[in-house]
């Protein structure tokens, strides 16, 4: 499990410093964008990698860093869809009522005004979030 999850770091990592092409030959480097501690939730970090002023609100990409035994608490988008792409570590999101168990590999859908939560588990969480709508 060591190699796995220093794997999922390493991905992780990758990702931190990463870019995204966009139109035109442009390109956003992600070691340009500041991890942020949530507003609301103690432990949870985002890199907002899209926001919605560089599409005019129609998507927008995020990484996530939840600490052990930390949550995003229940909250609901009334009008987005959500995903969770798992990188590394582990947790349990509860989704609509269901409980899902988040290991990297594992991608879930959340559908507009379905309540959410993420908790990371005793190796913390590490996600890559969107957000359509």
């Amino acid at each position: 499990m060591q190699t796995l999850q220093k794997a999922g770091e390493t991905l992780f990592d990758a990702f931190c410093q990463g870019e995204l092409a966009l139109p035109g030959g442009r390109r956003a480097m992600f070691a340009e964008r500041n991890w942020q501690a949530h507003p609301q939730f103690a432990g949870v970090a985002l890199k907002h990698l899209l926001t919605a002023a560089d599409t005019g609100g129609a998507f927008t990409y995020h990484l996530v860093r939840i600490e052990p035994g930390c949550a995003i608490g229940e909250h609901m988008h009334a009008t987005q869809w959500e995903t969770h792409e798992v990188i590394a570590g582990c947790g349990v999101c509860r989704n609509g009522g269901e409980d899902i168990a988040y290991r990297a590999g594992v991608i879930a859908l959340i559908e507009p005004g379905a309540r959410h939560s993420v908790t990371g588990g005793l190796e913390g969480l590490l996600l890559f979030a969107k957000f359509l709508g």
